[in-house]
């Protein structure tokens, strides 16, 4: 499982631990002797602290080195980390971290190695060692290493899409009889005999010539009509559809769990804030 820097892992850490912050803490033996500072911490994926990066620059060989958590206690009330049994031999044991080394398998065995006590009988096997194999190493038992998590219900709103209905829309063809009116002419011959107002006037024989075949030829026209079908547009339908929002609102009982605190004798008991992370 690969390790993060505290930071890296919860850019707000101070405030997941209520203002304290384990960077600032030196570390101390249970007899009260400066070892070191805490220079920064490695944690797991779920945020559980593995390491504790330990400056000694000051104290021991001027160098920094990892130490298992479970080997430590932290008291932020008194501002200390405490580790019972930190000899300079196993400092100057121990690989030198850097920030740019790799905490693999082999390192992390290589810092187990040093604290691992000889009567532990473990074995280590990269295909199945966990952190919970050595409880002595990483386990969480000191008095300011206990957690547990409070849970609380959210709740949570989504929404998805149904098919409430659908509108087609298309075009068929009516058909009605239409009329139209068009007036025509149509042209025809009157002939009409009258009776001459030089009737019975006798005329010049020698002035009348009478002619055969004359023939008076007038042309008659009529107008017809002709009927055509055009098409045109006669009007345009444009669809489309529109999103109308709504709020929908909704309630439910939700459950959230409160710490109870028992005390017996005389303590003094102080709450520094709230956690987000199971780190400590």
């Amino acid at each position: 499982m690969p390790l993060h820097k505290l930071e890296h892992f919860d850019p707000n850490y101070r405030e997941t631990f209520g203002g304290d912050d384990v960077k600032a803490l030196d570390l101390y033996t249970e007899s009260g002797e400066r070892v070191g500072s805490v220079a920064d911490v490695l944690v797991d994926d779920d945020g559980h602290f593995r390491y504790l990066i330990i400056d000694t620059s000051v104290d021991f060989f001027g160098k920094k080195i990892l130490l298992p958590i479970g080997l430590s206690r932290i008291d932020y009330p008194a501002r200390r980390v405490y580790v019972d049994g930190l000899s300079r031999q196993q400092v100057e044991n121990l690989v030198e971290y850097k920030e740019d080394a790799i905490v693999d398998n082999d390192y992390e065995e290589k810092v187990r190695s040093v604290f691992r006590s000889p009567t532990s009988g473990v074995t280590f096997d990269r295909d199945t060692y966990n952190y919970q194999t050595e409880p002595a190493l990483y386990g969480l038992n000191e008095q300011y290493h206990q957690t547990f998590r409070l849970y609380e219900e959210r709740l949570i709103a989504n929404k998805h899409r149904i098919k409430t209905g659908e509108v087609s829309v298309g075009k068929h063809i009516e058909t009605e009889t239409a009329r139209v009116t068009v007036p025509i002419q149509k042209e025809r011959v009157l002939i009409e005999r009258v009776v001459p107002t030089e009737a019975g006037k006798v005329v010049n024989p020698n002035e009348i010539k009478f002619q055969e075949g004359e023939v008076a030829r007038i042309e008659v026209y009529e107008e017809t009509p002709e009927i055509h079908k055009e098409a045109f547009v006669r009007e345009e339908v444009r669809v489309k559809k529109v999103v109308e929002r709504d709020t929908v609102e909704a309630q439910d009982t939700i459950r959230r769990e409160e710490l109870d605190v028992d005390t017996a004798g005389n303590l003094h008991v102080q709450e520094h804030g709230t956690t987000t992370h199971e780190t400590v």
